[in-house]
Order: structure tokens, then sequence, then C-alpha cells
């Protein structure tokens, strides 16, 4: 894609928000710090693009463009962060194959930051999963599923800090209840947590005891459901207080740009999914000017 061509659709279906009520453009005009977040969820396993003859994506996706993608990005931003919102595992034959050490190694050299577990994770069981970590040059990401008495036990972590051009910037994981989705024999004794609950503590620890300036998270829990009441991002969005980004998966929801909610205190949280099998890439911009001010940018890039 030619870079005219890129800037264009990334201007098109951009969403531009101060969080916290801050006016964006005093804050644009005045940046001096810029970090971006590009990310991906429900993937599952597709690797190649779909064929130019496919109904519903023809000739889109690919890892080898997302690649492309994801190199340009850095290029323009070194301070940028590549996440992944679950269901990496389970779609294709590389997975049948290979059981997930194809997509895990391709990941490590797209270089991932981190990702977080979704439901499809775990279809090679808690034993499949844990087989491949050797090939996962990443971090792995929940705080609301415990572990513990499983060969994951350690393995995950409930949150993460990266710096990026002096930002300190907290990611944590969440995902789905795994009974009725997955099979008793494949998770184990892996339990899952009240992930509302879970999302206050994290954040809170992030923010107060880490002091981080953006807080995100890696949600699994879907982008909302019409016929039923379960966990899902928006309400997510509305129970938290220091969460700056909801990162989504599972309903595979194409959003072209993030949906701006209202958190508990009335600031602004932004949620963002980009659809599945890698055709879209997520990219949320965020600026940052002296006082550490912020607003930001979003958008979803076809790949």
């Amino acid at each position: 894609m030619k870079r005219r061509k890129f800037l264009k659709k990334v201007t098109a279906s951009s969403a531009l928000v101060g969080l916290g009520g801050l006016a964006l453009n005093s804050c644009l005009h005045s940046a001096k710090k810029h970090v971006t977040i590009l990310h991906t969820n429900d993937v599952h396993s597709h690797i190649d693009a779909f064929p130019k003859e496919h109904s519903t994506f023809p000739n889109l996706g690919g890892l080898a463009r997302r690649a492309t993608l994801v190199e340009r990005i850095r290029t323009e931003n070194p301070n940028t962060l590549l996440l992944d919102a679950g269901d990496i595992f389970q779609g294709t034959p590389y997975f049948n194959f290979y059981g997930g050490e194809l997509e895990f190694k391709l990941m490590s050299m797209l270089k991932y930051d981190a990702a977080t577990i979704g439901n499809h994770d775990f279809d090679n069981g808690v034993d499949g999963l844990y087989a491949q970590l050797p090939h996962a040059k990443f971090e792995l990401l929940s705080a609301n599923y415990d572990f513990s008495n499983t060969l994951m036990e350690g393995h995950v972590q409930p949150y993460q800090t990266y710096v990026r051009d002096g930002i300190k910037i907290g990611v944590y994981g969440l995902g789905i209840k795994l009974d009725g989705l997955v099979t008793k024999a494949l998770y184990k004794e892996t339990k899952y947590l009240p992930p509302y609950e879970i999302a206050q503590d994290c954040e809170r620890k992030l923010k107060t005891e880490e002091q981080c300036d953006i807080i995100v998270c890696l949600s699994h829990l879907g982008y909302r459901y019409l016929a039923e009441h379960r966990p899902n991002d928006l309400e997510l969005a509305s129970k938290t207080k220091n969460t700056d980004l909801i990162i989504g998966g599972h309903t595979h929801t194409f959003l072209d740009k993030p949906t701006i909610a209202k958190n508990i205190v009335g600031n602004n949280v932004l949620v963002n999914q980009v659809g599945c099998y890698g055709v879209h890439l997520g990219r949320i911009d965020f600026y940052f000017d002296d006082a550490k001010n912020v607003a930001t940018t979003g958008t979803s890039i076809i790949v």
C-alpha cells in the first residue's frame, strides 16, 4: 500500500477524543510524546491471505502483509506496542498440524509485546498451551484465570508494564468464562474469576503502585451481547476508573474506529475490536503534552 493511500485510510476512519475531557486539538498541537498501540484479535491461525475469490474477505489478511504494516508503523513511530486479545489458535490446518507452534513463532518474529488468552487457546488443552510456551517470546497476560494446580501456573502474569518514550504503559488481561465454551477436560483446574472486580484491582495497582500513564485492558470477554447478560467490554468500561483503552476479542466485532464509552467517574474510555482472522489491524495513538495531558486517535487499518 502506497504511503499516501495508507495515510488516507488511517485518517478516514479515525476517532479523535481527549481522555478525561481534555480538548483534543490543544494537546495535539503541543504534543511532546507520542505512543502507538497496534492490536489484533481472534486471528484463529490465519497465516495466509484469503483468496481473491473469497466471498467475505477477498484478498485480505495474511501475516506477511501485517508484518509489513507493523514494520512501517514502527519506522514512523518507534514508541509502539503490539498486542493481541486472544483466540490465537484454531481455525486452519496450521493449528491442526503444528498445535500452535507456528502461530507463536510468527508472533514472536513480529515482536508482539503481549497477548491475552482466549477460549480457543485451550483447544489442545492446558497441556497443549504449555507445550507451545517456548515458542512465545512475548508475555501471556490473564488476571482472571487462576492457573494454580496446572502446568501453566507461574507462566501467565495478570499484568505487565512497558515504557515507551518515557511514558509508562500498564497492560492487563481478562478472559471469558470457560464453562460452556471449553470442556473441563481441556481447561482442567483453571479457575475463572469475576472479571469486573479483577479489572478494578488491576487498574488500581497499575495506577497507584506502578504509576502508569496509560492503562490498557486486553479483553476476551466480547464487545456486547444483545440477547443475554454476560460480562462484556462496554459494561467493563462503565465499571472501571483508570483504564484508558479496552482492546477486545471473542465476538469478532468489526469496528471502523473505537467506541467512546464512559467510565464510572464519567471520563472517556476507548473500546476497540478489529473483527477476526487478521484482516484488520487496530491502531491507537496517544499524544502527551508537557503536563502529560493526553489525547488519542484511533482507527482500523484494512490489511
